[in-house]
């Protein structure tokens, strides 16, 4: 081991009174004194170390220099470090040139440098996570009235996954066989899959086609004015991914998902029943206000209990929290996540209703934070997250209602942050509110036949779409039900009657 006598421990926040932090001194000399002699070795560990990763403060100043200099392309070594001893503070009291010359004499192998850059990297992690648990403490016997235990609890889960994240390594490059073995596995476990989708299926044929499926990390912003849908389009594809979870072998061997897949519901403008009701509509096939109501006859009431009994095992879960913070979104979705069942799909109704950190000076970039916040959910948990959104009234303005990427409302991030922007689009809607007066028989006949065109159909127009193709997804909508479902093509009809 090397000769030279390790620093005391520097003064930090204990763990116990006569506990010292985590940490290795030796380590840290080893490292450096590889660097010194080697400046290649800093290029295989300098995406697993950084300066506030060295527990002796004079050692992470004295790695902060060589780090400018060999950016710089300049030889590093103790010779060339002799004149900027002074800009190192501390070193002096270390016995300056001659300890730089010490650490490069005393390192054993550059080939273990990995190893001394991942033992020190570990505890820095150790001490941070001691200085988290000090710090909750610390909130926890403050006893602030202006904020609540809840508060404090999504506080420390965002401290604690960031640590997370900052603990994991970047992958840095890899090779075109790694990512072409990478992308054939993807396209084989789609060929193999139900329908050929590389992404989790929607429970809609022809969205599914133009989408491939929902795939991970991505995004999908489902778009439109009060009254097309949105709703009850998020509601029929978070029952339809629920209602087909299987959990079985997974391709790699390993126990999860093969079909279907656990739904995260945030409601934020309904109640947890009130979004029951509408699945259990949809499932019963039973008008929602008779469900309301009570309305129902003896027949559709045991078709109503059945259906509640078949939706018990759903795996579809519904926080209706008003109000909450993208934060409290990602803390919940990452609780929902590491639970024995995990988590595939979050669905969120609607973005706008949420809200930032509370430090955005406008509602522009409080929006901005939101999505970036959303996105950042979907690749963490390397799940698909589709938020509602509202669009802007000046859809009312033009003789064409239908949505484009240009009225999402309030702010450019949410198409610039999303995978894919879907705009549900009901023309029935508008046009009956365009109904002529009875005495212009012209005017009502022309307006029942565009009614009969228009009755039962919606449109799902795909504004963007990052990995694949725009256009528009054509669907029929039972209002009564509010539910959307596969238009029948007339070319198809006929097929089906004579099944």
């Amino acid at each position: 081991m090397s000769d030279i006598t390790p620093l005391h421990p520097k003064a930090s926040v204990p763990a116990a009174e006569d506990t010292p932090l985590p940490h290795n001194v030796e380590a840290e000399q080893q490292l450096l004194g590889a660097i010194l002699a080697s400046n290649d070795v800093l290029d295989r560990i300098d995406d697993l170390i950084k300066p506030d990763h060295f527990h002796d403060p004079v050692h992470a100043e004295i790695f902060v220099m060589i780090q400018a200099r060999i950016a710089k392309g300049l030889q590093t070594d103790a010779t060339t470090l002799k004149n900027f001893v002074a800009e190192i503070p501390g070193l002096e009291a270390l016995g300056g040139v001659e300890y730089l010359v010490r650490l490069q004499l005393s390192a054993i192998a550059t080939s273990a440098a990995r190893d001394y850059a991942q033992l020190i990297h570990d505890l820095a992690v150790r001490r941070s996570l001691i200085s988290l648990g000090q710090r909750v403490s610390d909130r926890a016997r403050a006893m602030r009235d202006d904020v609540s235990p809840d508060d404090q609890i999504v506080e420390a889960e965002s401290e604690l996954y960031q640590l997370a994240a900052t603990g994991a390594t970047s992958r840095g490059f890899q090779s075109f066989l790694r990512a072409l073995t990478d992308a054939v596995n993807t396209a084989n476990a789609a060929y193999k899959r139900d329908g050929g989708l590389a992404g989790l299926s929607s429970g809609f044929t022809d969205l599914d086609r133009m989408l491939g499926g929902l795939h991970k990390s991505d995004l999908l912003i489902l778009a439109g004015r009060p009254s097309m849908g949105k709703t009850s389009l998020a509601t029929n594809i978070a029952f339809n991914v629920a209602r087909k979870y299987r959990r079985g072998q997974t391709a790699d061997g390993s126990e999860g998902t093969v079909d279907g897949g656990v739904v995260g519901f945030f409601s934020l403008e309904m109640s947890a029943a009130q979004l029951a009701q509408r699945v259990l509509s949809e499932a019963a096939e039973i008008r929602s206000e008779l469900i309301r109501k009570g309305d129902l006859t003896e027949d559709e009431f045991e078709r109503y209990m059945l259906a509640a009994r078949d939706l018990e095992k759903c795996p579809l879960y519904i926080d209706d929290t008003p109000a909450l913070q993208i934060a409290q979104v990602a803390a919940r979705a990452r609780r929902l996540k590491r639970a024995p069942q995990g988590l595939d799909l979050i669905i969120v109704d609607y973005l706008q209703l949420l809200r930032g950190s509370g430090r955005s000076e406008n509602r522009v970039n409080e929006i901005s934070e939101i999505t970036q916040g959303l996105k950042a959910i979907a690749k963490e948990l390397d799940i698909p997250v589709i938020a509602l959104s509202q669009l802007s009234r000046q859809v009312e303005q033009r003789d064409d209602k239908r949505p484009q990427l240009s009225d999402l409302r309030e702010s450019g991030s949410i198409e610039q942050d999303a995978d894919v922007v879907m705009f549900v689009y009901r023309g029935e809607y508008y046009k009956e509110r365009e109904k002529p007066g009875d005495e212009n028989l012209e005017a009502m006949t022309k307006w029942q036949q565009d009614m009969e065109q228009l009755h039962g159909k919606a449109e799902l127009i795909i504004g963007k779409q990052r990995h694949g193709p725009v256009g528009t997804v054509e669907m029929s909508f039972d209002g009564r039900f509010t539910k959307f479902g596969d238009l029948v093509k007339p070319w198809q009809q006929g097929a089906l009657r004579d099944d």
